[in-house]
C-alpha cells in the first residue's frame, strides 16, 4: 500500500493511547497513612474521570480522558489489592512500618520508614519494603550490620 493512502495519527490521538501504569507483582502492603493516600488518589482519579466525561469535549481532549481512565484503573486495582498492616509498637527487629536509623561507613546517619510501594518517597524519608535496602534490613536488630552491595551499614535504632 502506498504511503499516500495511509493516514498518520494526529498528535492528540497518539497521546490518548497511554500505556497502563505498571502494577507491581509484590503484595500491596500499606500503612494506615498509605491506605488513606491511596483513597485520596482514587477519589482524585474518579473526579478527573467524571470531569473529563462530563465536559462534553472528550473528542477534543482525548488525552485528558485517557489519563483519567488510566489513573482510575490503576487506583481501583491498588485499592482492591491493598493489605493494610498496623504498625508494630516497639519493634525489636526491622519490620514493615517501622522507622530505622542507620549509620553508613562514612559516618552519615539516615532515618527511613519502611512503607508500601505507592507511599515510598526516599526524599521524605520513606522507602519501599521491596527496596534492596529494606530487604537487607528486614529481621535485623539494633547493632546488626547489614551488607548492601559493597557497603557496610549499621542499624543504630528501630522505632
Amino acid at each position: 500500500m502506498s504511503v499516500a493512502f495511509t493516514k498518520d495519527e494526529d498528535h492528540e490521538a497518539a497521546a490518548a493511547n497511554l500505556p497502563d501504569r505498571p502494577i507491581s507483582p509484590h503484595p500491596n502492603l500499606v500503612t494506615p497513612l498509605g491506605l488513606a493516600q491511596l483513597q485520596v488518589a482514587f477519589s482524585q482519579a474518579k473526579a478527573a474521570y467524571t470531569a473529563a466525561q462530563s465536559s462534553g469535549e472528550v473528542s477534543d481532549d482525548r488525552t485528558a480522558m485517557a489519563r483519567a481512565t488510566r489513573d482510575l484503573r490503576y487506583y481501583t486495582a491498588r485499592l482492591a489489592s491493598a493489605q493494610p498492616i498496623e504498625p508494630v509498637v516497639a519493634p525489636q527487629a526491622v519490620v514493615f512500618g517501622c522507622t530505622v536509623t542507620i549509620e553508613r561507613a562514612d559516618g552519615r546517619t539516615q532515618t527511613f520508614c519502611i512503607v508500601g510501594e505507592d507511599e515510598a518517597d526516599p526524599k521524605q524519608g520513606s522507602i519501599s519494603y521491596v527496596s534492596p535496602l529494606a530487604q537487607a534490613m528486614m529481621g535485623k536488630t539494633v547493632d546488626d550490620d547489614v551488607r548492601l552491595d559493597s557497603a557496610e551499614i549499621a542499624i543504630v535504632a528501630i522505632a
